[in-house]
């Protein structure tokens, strides 16, 4: 999918993550969402790699990467640990100190990053969220029904792994496409390989477990930290004018609570940024982490 891009494997502590490594200059690691993998990025990081050094990763328990059985209290698809992998693999790069953007579940991962390395993170770009506290504690009637899957895959397993897993062609075609854009963002290349991956019952498993950790664990880290401690480096807030980020919080007020130094706009598209609106999103990117 990235013609040009280096691919391997790199173990960390516990689990082996899927690395794509391209292009020259600064370290900047890209972060896909749900329930994508790297290839959500296909359109942006070749234009990236012309002044970064770009890695792009699928995070643990997504595309070829590790897919443990979740534990019973989450904690190994805490943000928390999934920051940690993404840590590690960026050392043994040899890139102690580096940029990072995420889309959706890839943002909160770097959120996290942000808050437990901030001798690593030296800026943050998140793509149409805000903070998970925030989206639970604001939950309305408008954003239970768009965003239904929050509430269903954290129902104990083995009941959403089930019924997902009994077609998840179609599980996909509804969640991918059933959004501003339709499906028309994924055709170009990253339908069959979303398909491919998001087949195997493992990653339908582990993404489920990925969204339990975000209800239970991660909102434990995060109320410990609220109050008492932000992301100190400069923050990049893009999001989707069609969106229901957009409908329904107030990204850059939202984000301000949580970081010190944030900016950000929003683009004329949907929830998928780099899939929708591939140059602008790689031109804003490009702006904030030069």
């Amino acid at each position: 999918m990235l013609d040009g891009f280096q691919h391997t494997k790199i173990r960390t502590k516990d689990v082996a993550i899927n690395v794509l490594r391209g292009g020259s200059g600064p370290p900047l690691l890209l972060l896909h969402g749900y329930p994508q993998t790297h290839v959500m990025w296909r359109k942006v990081a070749p234009s990236l790699a012309r002044h970064f050094t770009v890695i792009a990763t699928d995070l643990r328990g997504y595309g070829d990467s590790d897919k443990p059985h979740g534990l019973p209290d989450h904690s190994n698809y805490s943000k928390r640990a999934m920051a940690n992998d993404q840590v590690e693999v960026m050392a043994a790069l040899g890139f102690e100190r580096f940029a990072v953007a995420g889309h959706d579940r890839g943002g909160r991962v770097a959120h996290r990053m942000a808050l437990d390395h901030p001798g690593r993170v030296q800026r943050i770009a998140v793509l149409d969220i805000v903070p998970t506290r925030t989206m639970y504690a604001r939950t309305t009637r408008e954003f239970a029904k768009a965003y239904y899957h929050w509430f269903f895959l954290i129902q104990p397993e083995p009941f959403p792994e089930t019924l997902i897993g009994a077609n998840p062609e179609a599980y996909l075609r509804k969640h991918l496409g059933g959004r501003y854009a339709g499906l028309a963002p994924f055709e170009s290349g990253g339908w069959p390989e979303y398909v491919r991956c998001f087949s195997d019952p493992a990653a339908i498993h582990a993404t489920c477990e990925d969204y339990r950790a975000a209800e239970s664990i991660d909102l434990e880290h995060d109320d410990a930290d609220f109050g008492r401690r932000k992301v100190e480096c400069p923050l990049l807030a893009l999001w989707g004018s069609h969106g229901v980020v957009e409908r329904c919080f107030h990204p850059l007020d939202d984000w301000r609570e949580y970081a010190v130094d944030v900016g950000g706009k929003s683009l004329d598209c949907g929830h998928y940024l780099p899939e929708e609106r591939p140059e602008e999103t790689a031109q804003e990117l490009a702006r904030f982490f030069a």
